[in-house]
């Protein structure tokens, strides 16, 4: 290797050891070192059931072992964790039941001839991405490498988005926010000042029998494992939380006490920022909670900063000590450019040319909210100067400030205050409608689906 190979092998490995990671750029994955276990006897492996053995029958309608595996795939793949086939069969029990609320929430969608249009998933895939800082099409590509069928993915979307404009259309006329409602809640916000507010986010499992919760409860302390050991919360909540927040990632913004269960407040109100919390059982199932940020009604000032971002794509994942030569040539367009690029125009020009991988503009930034390693880096960066190249193992992405704002954070805008009416209401009518559903449903459990591997 030429010197000059050397050089550039050892810059992207110390770049990349201290480059910090932000939401339009690609996240780390979680690894975890586990123990190899010892060869098992032959006799021991478990018998795989039949792809096409049927579990379950919802109102005619068949659920197969295949729909299953599938979703357990969907699950290991997205966490990035390995995860034991012990763990996957406490989660099996949980998953026939998910599934087969998504088949009666399937047929009433069918009943009410809603579609769902293929750019409303693409949306919602995106999004996904998006939130978990993971790059275009990255879950896709993720899915086709490791044999998980894309179709897994789509349906569990499409009955989401669907769901939504069933509970929209069933609301109908109460589904509309009023000036009045939202001036209410703002007189109430006013009268709350000094309380707190939490920014968070949830996963619901229901309870079908409270008087029988053991598979459900053993089944949320199992996902509370996951997250504990670096499983990302919004991939996790998309796929199993049976809370309209799902297609957000389990993001439910900024929540007052008094729109929480009791049981959640005591428990968030104590919550280390960050933390996970252990099963919260409130009225219809339980709840796992993280709070990202904390805030008094009425008072939060915070830094807002307009950035601007360049990315330069590279060809294949980095290995730090064998960079690509293209990977090497990026890392020398990108030095270039902090001496080249003067102005927010030149940097969206900039990356405009680079085939813009990842948004010119990544949206307003809370300085305050940011990783550690980030706001290090953006706290003493002046305004129109670049920032020093930030690798991940797909690019490189250089920052600049536009503007950067003192603002009040907690002044809740009408649309925002809206918003959180609205997704109260259709919460409410989203658990009242699943009762009818499984009270008047025609549902044979097959000995199968008992059974354990």
């Amino acid at each position: 290797m030429s010197k000059t190979h050397c050089t550039a092998s050892t810059a992207l490995a110390a770049l990349l050891a201290f480059s910090a990671v932000m939401p339009a750029m690609a996240a780390p994955h979680h690894h975890k070192t586990e123990a190899k276990p010892a060869a098992a006897k032959p006799a021991a492996a478990p018998v795989k059931p039949p792809e096409d053995q049927i579990l379950a029958v919802i109102n005619g309608q068949v659920l197969t072992q295949r729909d299953v595996d599938n979703r357990a795939k969907l699950f290991v793949l997205s966490t990035g964790l390995p995860i034991s086939p012990e763990i996957m069969n406490r989660m099996r029990s949980q998953i026939i039941h998910q599934l087969i609320d998504e088949r009666l929430k399937t047929q009433e969608i069918l009943k009410r001839h809603i579609n769902v249009e293929p750019d409303q998933i693409a949306g919602a895939i995106s999004n996904i991405e998006q939130r978990n800082g993971m790059p275009k099409h990255a879950l896709r590509d993720r899915l086709a490498t490791d044999g998980v069928s894309l179709t897994t993915l789509i349906d569990q979307i499409r009955v989401q988005i669907g769901w939504m404009q069933v509970l929209r259309e069933k609301l109908g006329e109460e589904g509309r926010i009023t000036a009045t409602q939202i001036s209410q809640r703002e007189q109430a916000l006013q009268a709350e000042q000094g309380r707190a507010q939490y920014f968070m986010s949830e996963i619901f499992v229901p309870v079908a029998d409270p008087r029988h919760d053991e598979n459900e409860l053993a089944f949320t302390k199992t996902i509370i494992s996951q997250l504990r050991e670096g499983a990302p919360f919004p991939i996790v909540a998309a796929q199993f939380s049976q809370a309209q927040s799902a297609l957000d990632g389990g993001s439910m913004g900024w929540v007052q006490e008094d729109s929480l269960d009791p049981q959640v407040v005591s428990i968030v109100r104590q919550m280390p920022i960050g933390a996970i919390s252990n099963p919260i059982q409130v009225a219809g199932g339980f709840v796992i909670a993280t709070v990202q940020a904390k805030r008094v009604v009425g008072k939060q000032m915070g830094t807002l900063l307009d950035l601007r971002q360049a990315f330069f794509p590279f060809d294949a994942p980095l290995n730090p000590q064998n960079p690509t030569d293209q990977q090497k040539m990026a890392l020398q367009h990108a030095t270039a450019a902090i001496q080249n690029t003067h102005s927010c125009p030149e940097m969206e020009a900039l990356n405009k040319s680079l085939g813009e991988k990842r948004p010119s503009n990544p949206g307003a930034q809370v300085l305050e909210r940011l990783m550690p390693q980030m706001k290090a880096i953006l706290e003493t960066l002046p305004p129109n100067k670049v920032s020093r190249p930030l690798v991940s193992m797909d690019g490189i992405a250089l920052l600049m400030i536009c503007d950067r704002q003192q603002k009040n954070l907690a002044q809740q805008s009408p649309s925002e205050i809206a918003d959180q009416l609205m997704n109260e209401r259709v919460e409410q009518a989203s658990r009242q409608l699943q009762r009818d559903l499984q009270r008047r449903a025609i549902i044979e459990m097959r000995p199968a689906a008992k059974a354990t591997n």
